[in-house]
């Protein structure tokens, strides 16, 4: 993620922060749960493997894990995974908020990879 962050030539002042954390993660230790936390300060970003329960960014991603473990099964141009990212919200197996677009359009490219992992 932080690769594929530089990669994409991040301004030299965007700041913008994201927590992805799972609703119902285990606790990994140190009081994080299953999750990330992911900051770009002055354009250099960050990553922390975990989260807090309670922690908030500017972009917050909330999602159960069988939730994530479905979307991490489709690829991000499969029409199945709009449906399936739309379903999760309108059931509330997912909430974000933020505006995810403030990270670039590079996020998305960090998808796919994920997805090679899992299946």
């Amino acid at each position: 993620m932080t690769e594929a962050a530089v990669q994409s030539g991040l301004a030299a002042d965007l700041n913008v922060s994201l927590v992805e954390r799972y609703t119902d993660g285990a606790e990994i230790g140190e009081g994080l749960v299953q999750g990330l936390r992911f900051d770009i300060r002055d354009g250099k970003p960050g990553f922390r493997a975990g989260a807090r329960p309670d922690e908030r960014a500017d972009i917050t991603i909330e999602i159960t894990a069988a939730g994530a473990r479905a979307l991490n099964l489709l690829y991000g141009d499969d029409p199945e995974y709009a449906l399936l990212l739309d379903r999760l919200l309108s059931i509330g197996e997912m909430r974000i908020e933020g505006d995810p677009s403030q990270l670039g359009d590079w996020l998305k490219a960090v998808h796919d990879p994920i997805v090679d992992r899992t299946i």
